[in-house]
């Protein structure tokens, strides 16, 4: 990745912002979306943005060790902002790193299109059902299996499908638990990651450990969740071990 994405918190805290014109004003509004307190190039403060993308200052900010974003001067950016879908406390970034505002645009708007306005609701109806979430699953690896299988497609909490936040009482008292141990195989046709079937994918980003032949490229794996374990092997386990584990080989 050629960037860390990172939400940060910034209520009351300060942001330096110079420039004038339509594109100050536009950051100048989001940063006061998140509750940020814009102040002048003079004040103290660990983030900047240079609305006008204006080089020298750029550098007086960099040297007081402060992190800048460059308005249209992404060979000047420490970090970039995102193009963004709000749907409060869900919040959907899309970057580019710099390279085209337009198209970080583009697939906001298609984004935008997809998530239901009660996204957000069905994120808080969560957050407050997490005691009761824990009591039905006390073992975290089941607990997490079963909010994975509520929430895939066509699942009881479906984020995408009507009235979910109204069927989150019906998937406490009634999911039954996913399927605990077992071992999937993934064949994969192609090493190019755009090509996964949405079977692979969805298991991709389900499973707790991958043992992969040498050849399954890194570009694929990455496509897992970030703490699923990975082991190169010659062929599939005997003994998978515990929850959701894959095989993952190349067809020939």
């Amino acid at each position: 990745m050629h960037s860390l994405p990172v939400f940060l918190r910034l209520q009351g805290r300060a942001v330096i912002l110079t420039g004038v014109g339509e594109a100050a004003d536009a950051k100048r509004r989001l940063l006061e979306r998140a509750g940020a307190r814009v102040v002048d190039e003079g004040e103290h403060a660990a983030l900047a943005i240079v609305a006008d993308g204006d080089e020298a200052t750029v550098q007086r900010l960099r040297a007081r060790g402060i992190l800048v974003n460059a308005t249209d001067r992404p060979e000047l950016c420490d970090f970039t902002l995102p193009a963004i879908v709000d749907r409060e406390p869900v919040l959907v970034a899309i970057g580019t790193g710099g390279a085209s505002a337009g198209l970080a645009k583009a697939l906001r708007q298609r984004i935008e299109a997809m998530l239901p306005a009660r996204l957000g609701s069905l994120a808080t109806a969560l957050h407050d059902a997490r005691t009761a979430i824990r009591r039905r699953w006390p073992d975290a690896a089941a607990r997490r299996r079963a909010i994975d299988a509520g929430l895939a497609q066509g699942g009881l909490i479906d984020p995408l499908s009507d009235g979910v936040v109204d069927a989150l009482p019906d998937w406490l008292a009634d999911a039954g638990d996913a399927r605990a141990d077992r071992l999937e195989t993934v064949r994969l046709l192609s090493r190019d990651p755009d090509d996964l079937t949405l079977r692979a994918a969805r298991l991709l980003g389900e499973a707790d450990r991958l043992y992969h032949a040498p050849d399954v490229p890194d570009a694929i794996l990455d496509r897992a969740r970030a703490d699923a374990v990975r082991i190169a092997a010659s062929a599939a386990p005997e003994k998978p071990g515990a929850g959701l584990s894959l095989w993952l080989e190349m067809m020939p």
